[in-house]
């Protein structure tokens, strides 16, 4: 992944009827932030044990700015 390319959150499930993952979004940079998941490391946060991960900045059409979002939930468009 690189920036200027077309992603697409890496559909995981359904959200109102509604597959997650439908819109394009531009990387506009690439950052590295810590991610606790609590399904994996349980409720009580604790950075110290966390190591920074790639995320993509992202700008999507309906969206006044950009997010971050973990790249091993993005998918390059082809």
């Amino acid at each position: 992944m690189k920036i200027g390319d077309l992603v697409v959150h890496a559909p995981k499930h359904l959200e109102h009827g509604q597959l997650v993952g439908t819109r394009v979004g531009l990387v506009v940079d690439l950052i590295k932030k810590k991610v606790w998941r609590s399904s994996i490391h349980g409720k009580k946060v604790d950075w110290s044990k966390i190591e920074p991960e790639p995320h993509a900045v992202v700008l999507y059409s309906h969206n006044n700015g950009t997010i971050n979002i973990p790249t091993v939930e993005l998918r390059v468009m082809q």
